[in-house]
């Protein structure tokens, strides 16, 4: 039997083990998938071992995405970019080659809510792992602006620099400081920060946003999360949490290790059931 496993530290709370089996019930798919924790200090020989023996494929979520990029021999433009890779591939040569389906999880789950994202004037807070994982698909459906905004705001240039190199030049997608965000009218704002998860929301202005914006959150609570609270504080009417995104990025993962790609709604509704 083929396994697959979910690798992170803790990794306990992970839903993926039940995401990826009902993907593999739906699509008549057997094979295995568990949720292991790896050693901070041992994410390399861990998934060696693993993909020694009998191992697949694998996810990998906090804090290993960085280092599953360094144990690639081969990664997909997205995982360069973004500099981590949540998505592990066995090749048939036994080479480990590396992908991130983040950001396509994330642009999935925003048009599956019928979010309009080309043409559209869009906000990233973060500039952290979450953030960088999202850029390229964001900036692929052609926004007429991407501005990512970071309490550091340094860190959020260096991605800008980092994307706006001599190879690819966007020149809709720029930095701008947290506080300069006044009178900016954004038609959606995304959440890439981990504030939420300790009841913090990012120090936005109040009009940069208007009830037509949509506000999107990347974390999910089993309640709204501050984010999106303070979204609805402010008058906006649709705010959309990251469960969805976390199905899709799964989704694509499955169709990368199994070459078929499963339904997500349905596994979509018994997961926000069990929250």
């Amino acid at each position: 039997m083929d396994h697959y496993a979910v690798f992170g530290n803790p990794i306990g709370h992970s839903r993926s083990p039940f995401i990826h089996l009902q993907f593999a019930k739906q699509t008549q798919q057997t094979l295995d998938y568990q949720a292991l924790e790896a050693p901070l200090d041992g994410f390399a020989a861990t998934t060696a071992e693993f993909f020694a023996g009998s191992g697949k494929g694998a996810n990998v979520t906090v804090p290993f995405k960085e280092q599953a990029f360094e144990i690639c021999v081969k990664v997909s433009e997205r995982a360069q970019k973004a500099g981590a890779v949540n998505t592990l591939i066995k090749a048939d040569n036994g080479d480990i080659h590396g992908d991130n389906t983040d950001g396509i999880g994330l642009v999935r789950d925003l048009l599956n809510n019928n979010v309009k994202l080309a043409g559209s004037n869009i906000l990233l807070l973060g500039a952290g792992g979450a953030a960088r994982g999202v850029i390229l698909p964001l900036l692929d459906q052609n926004p007429a602006q991407l501005v990512i905004s970071n309490r550091t705001i340094e860190k959020a240039e260096h991605l800008v620099d980092n994307f706006n190199n001599k190879d690819s030049n966007h020149k809709n997608f720029s930095a701008t400081p947290l506080n300069a965000l006044q009178k900016h009218d954004f038609d959606v704002i995304i959440n890439a920060t981990s504030a939420g998860l300790s009841g913090h929301v990012p120090d936005l202005p109040s009009d940069c946003l208007n009830r037509d914006t949509v506000c999107y959150d990347m974390v999910y609570l089993n309640s709204i999360t501050p984010f999106n609270q303070w979204a609805k504080d402010q008058g906006v009417t649709t705010t959309i949490d990251g469960l969805g995104m976390l199905v899709e990025q799964a989704a694509e993962s499955f169709s990368l290790w199994r070459g078929v790609k499963p339904d997500t709604s349905a596994v979509l509704t018994a997961l926000r059931g069990m929250l």
